[in-house]
């Protein structure tokens, strides 16, 4: 007798329902990989939480360059440094040699602030101050900081 013509045998009764039963996930896997996801976002979390505000950090250093960058060329147009930012964008009437706008526009801090500028500033006594209020909103507290701190 030739088995290879038989059709193959399929299990039936108990055995079929034990086979459908196998497909999916008991609730003790389930709750056995939700916990583990739990745990590993326990761990991330936390750590991701604290590079977000050092890429808040880094994004307020890097508009502070930008805009110094755009001080320093109104400088050497004009001799001297704007009276205010938003010189950099029209041109005062003082200014006699503007060639701007030397920004498409003055950003906000990562916090939603506004961008403090001094001339001539209290730290750069010859040229200018510029700084942030940083994520609490408030001047003259510790996490401010401009391009006189070196962080």
């Amino acid at each position: 007798m030739n088995l290879n013509l038989l059709p193959p045998l399929r299990p039936t009764g108990l055995a079929a329902r034990r086979s459908r039963h196998h497909r999916g996930f008991t609730l003790v896997e389930m709750l056995l990989v939700i916990t583990i996801i739990g745990i590993l976002a326990a761990l991330v979390v936390p750590k991701m939480m604290g590079r977000s505000e050092q890429a808040r950090q880094a994004a307020a250093r890097a508009d502070i360059a930008s805009i110094k960058t755009a001080l320093d060329a109104y400088e050497v147009d004009n001799g001297g440094y704007p009276k205010a930012l938003a010189d950099l964008l029209q041109a005062p009437r003082q200014a006699r040699n503007w060639r701007g706008p030397y920004l498409d526009k003055i950003p906000q801090d990562p916090w939603g602030n506004e961008y403090q500028y001094a001339q001539p500033g209290r730290q750069n006594a010859n040229s200018f101050d510029l700084s942030s209020i940083g994520p609490d909103g408030k001047a003259g507290t510790e996490d401010d900081f401009g391009n006189w701190t070196a962080k």
